[in-house]
């Protein structure tokens, strides 16, 4: 280490960074490429990738001629997610509504549904959901459930049946799903950001035959991997923090945390990533191998990050197999810093197995390079 402080001080190292640095934003496209493609995706995605249901479709077959089924479905037609509820009068047409995709779900009411309720009995309401959109429909099943469960309430509401229970969500109390994808959009985007500028940095030396120089220069391999790592470094974390920023005052997501904690936990994430970027960058003859490896690597590691479903729901070796990525751990710091103010003990556990990827990634790519200059 003192001799790289040495020969960063002698201005070898150091115009190997600046003349890495100005390769990549040397070029105004360039700079646009970088910084312009994020930020957009993350207007974009903070209101495409959403998994609340909106602007549903329901169909209504009612055998009951009572109060309370008009009563559910005239809730039902109120409900924020509810565009249009349409009344069909046989099986075939509430078939053909479904078949067509113009319905996700439909409520079919017995004949006694009414006359149940009123008798104090356990009444039933049959829905069937478009299986095609699995996850839409039971999100849509959970909506009709608390209306339900309303109406219900409504029913007995001269009795002392009705349920105790207040439901209440902690850090989220609206459950304003762009509270929680915002931050961890924020951490994808980063990922992917510097996955791609490390990736393509030594591919694309040794593309345009500049890697070849190396060979015949003093540049040692820990001055290549350190020169190459910086610049991704710098813009990776720049990128993070206008996207915090964007999230805070933009989007309105509440900030609980310390931004002193949020910090280095950013600078560790992204030096991790540029460490998987580098080893891909050092198995790929040209940048177009390096964009597939980034993408092969990249996509599943957004997938099994517990970005859009539990780490926990997943086998037990893919479980395993997601601690190796650093975006699994980061989602939880940044989501947890942003909603929950998470204490610097908990920040901490998920910071440790950020570095050890951050020195595997780095060390492995140190490797590659030097057999490559062999």
């Amino acid at each position: 280490m003192r001799s790289l402080i040495k020969k960063f001080a002698s201005g070898r190292l150091r115009a190997q960074i600046v003349k890495e640095m100005l390769s990549i934003l040397r070029d105004p496209r360039s700079r646009l490429i970088v910084f312009v493609p994020p930020l957009m995706q993350l207007l974009i995605f903070t209101f495409a990738a959403t998994l609340e249901v909106r602007n549903a479709d329901i169909a209504v077959y009612n055998h009951d001629a009572g109060h309370w089924s008009y009563e559910m479905v005239a809730r039902v037609g109120a409900a924020d997610f509810v565009s249009e509820v349409r009344t069909v009068h046989s099986p075939d047409e509430l078939r053909g509504l479904i078949d067509r995709r113009k319905v996700i779900a439909a409520l079919v009411f017995p004949p006694d549904f009414s006359r149940d309720i009123a008798a104090g009995d356990t009444a039933t309401v049959q829905v069937i959901v478009d299986g095609r959109r699995s996850n839409a429909g039971q999100i849509t099943v959970g909506y009709l459930n608390v209306i339900a469960a309303d109406v219900a309430a409504a029913a007995r509401r001269d009795t002392r049946n009705v349920s105790p229970v207040v439901v209440r969500h902690w850090f989220n109390p609206n459950l304003i799903y762009r509270w929680f994808v915002v931050p961890a959009l924020s951490g994808i985007l980063v990922f992917f950001s510097a996955l791609m500028i490390t990736a393509l940095s030594i591919a694309r030396e040794r593309e345009l035959g500049t890697f070849d120089q190396l060979l015949v220069s003093p540049t040692t391999t820990l001055e290549i991997i350190v020169a190459k790592t910086v610049p991704a470094l710098a813009i990776g974390a720049v990128l993070g923090l206008m996207m915090i920023a964007a999230a805070t005052f933009l989007f309105g997501v509440p900030f609980q945390g310390s931004f002193w904690l949020l910090l280095p936990s950013l600078l560790l994430f992204t030096l991790s990533v540029v460490g998987i970027g580098l080893m891909i960058s050092s198995v790929s003859a040209t940048q177009q191998q390096a964009i597939l490896g980034a993408f092969a690597i990249g996509v599943p590691a957004v997938l099994m990050s517990g970005f859009a479903t539990p780490v926990e729901n997943m086998p037990l070796v893919l479980q395993w197999m997601a601690q190796a990525i650093p975006l699994t751990h980061f989602l939880v710091i940044v989501e947890g810093t942003f909603l929950k103010a998470m204490p610097a003990s908990d920040i901490l556990a998920n910071t440790w197995p950020l570095a050890v990827i951050a020195l595997v990634t780095l060390t492995m790519a140190t490797v590659m390079v030097r057999s490559r200059l062999q």
